[in-house]
């Protein structure tokens, strides 16, 4: 009985993704995949992607579902990051002044995606993700019009217009990745840094979600009507909860710049989008409930996932399979959790 209720609570797709990658990790050496460097990896992409999927939470605990415009706040996130750049700050002065511009920036567009979201309600899920769509390739031409002038973040040969790549190794290339960082071994280095910022991060959003107004936003997801007749303004929560996740967003973006050394701009947000929802939902969320504990198995999971599926099944068939596996498990997860709204 009590593994029938461990399988109905967790899932099934969880339970097979999972003995997947435990089976791809056992494997692995016998196809000259280094346990240690493997690990190494998964970790990493774990600190890398690991905010932005809690990005998923505040939005989805209002009822707005699964934030599938979450390029709204990896654009404020990169505004943020260039404009830090343009000033050539450097270290932890620079990161801090790339994190406060993108938030600020990041308040401003999540409190225009909400009044949008909150004209929409019932279909916020498809009208985020044409808004992802939309505001990425807007700002393509933002990117070419705005006025910067660093070297390292124009195109050389007018000196206008960003590049699709900006390089930040000699500004703040991992600034939190390597605070208090522990070499393993020669191939194993855990990025103390990422690990501990995200643990900041979950603990100020269960916190937040344990002031009245966190209440107040998990009671207007849960039932909007017994929400209002409490006295409870549910646009408002719903605004609160938007901007709330397009900062997370955000700041999500400049902590996987500063690990991956690049800003990479024009399409390169929208890439973001249906990964970070399969893994909040492979984590065991479902589109109007979800928590940190989900955050955390999923980001694990996905990025195993991703991390060893070429390694391994390369190396034993010489063949890149590991496209085709992200294709079927992003987009699996997302139609299995849809098709269980109703839970």
């Amino acid at each position: 009985m009590q593994i029938k209720g461990f399988i109905k609570n967790f899932g099934w797709p969880r339970i097979i993704i999972g003995l997947f990658l435990v089976a791809l990790f056992i494997t692995g050496p016998f196809f000259g995949v280094k346990t240690d460097m493997s690990l190494n990896d998964v970790i990493v992409r774990f600190g890398m992607n690991a905010v932005l999927v809690l990005a998923m939470v505040p939005m989805i605990q209002s009822g707005c579902g699964l934030n599938f415009g979450i390029p709204v706040g990896l654009v404020a996130g990169l505004l943020g990051a260039v404009i830090s750049l343009e000033f050539k700050l450097v270290g932890i002065i620079g990161i801090t002044v790339a994190f406060v511009i993108a938030m600020i920036i990041a308040v401003v567009f999540g409190y225009v995606y909400a009044i949008l979201l909150n004209k929409v309600k019932g279909d916020e899920m498809i009208i985020a993700t044409y808004v992802g769509y939309s505001f990425v390739f807007f700002m393509n031409m933002m990117w070419i019009i705005l006025p910067f002038k660093n070297p390292a973040s124009v195109q050389g040969f007018k000196g206008e217009g960003l590049r699709v790549t900006i390089s930040i190794q000699e500004y703040w290339f991992h600034q939190i990745s390597n605070f208090l960082s522990i070499k393993v071994t020669k191939n194993f280095v855990i990025p103390t840094g990422m690990i501990l910022f995200f643990i900041f991060m979950s603990l100020l959003v269960w916190g937040f979600f344990r002031t009245k107004i966190g209440t107040a936003i998990t009671a207007v997801g849960s039932n909007p009507e017994f929400a209002r007749a409490a006295g409870i303004n549910v646009d408002n929560m719903r605004t609160v909860s938007v901007v709330f996740s397009t900062v997370l967003a955000a700041i999500g973006m400049i902590v996987y710049a500063q690990s991956f050394g690049f800003v990479q701009l024009y399409g390169a947000p929208q890439a973001f989008a249906f990964p970070t929802v399969a893994a909040i939902l492979l984590g065991g969320a479902s589109v109007n409930k979800a928590s940190i504990v989900n955050v955390v198995i999923g980001t694990i999971l996905f990025q195993g996932i991703l991390t060893m599926t070429p390694s391994v099944i390369n190396s034993a068939i010489s063949i890149d399979v590991s496209e085709v596996i992200r294709i079927i498990v992003s987009n699996g997860m997302i139609v299995y959790a849809l098709t269980r709204k109703a839970r």
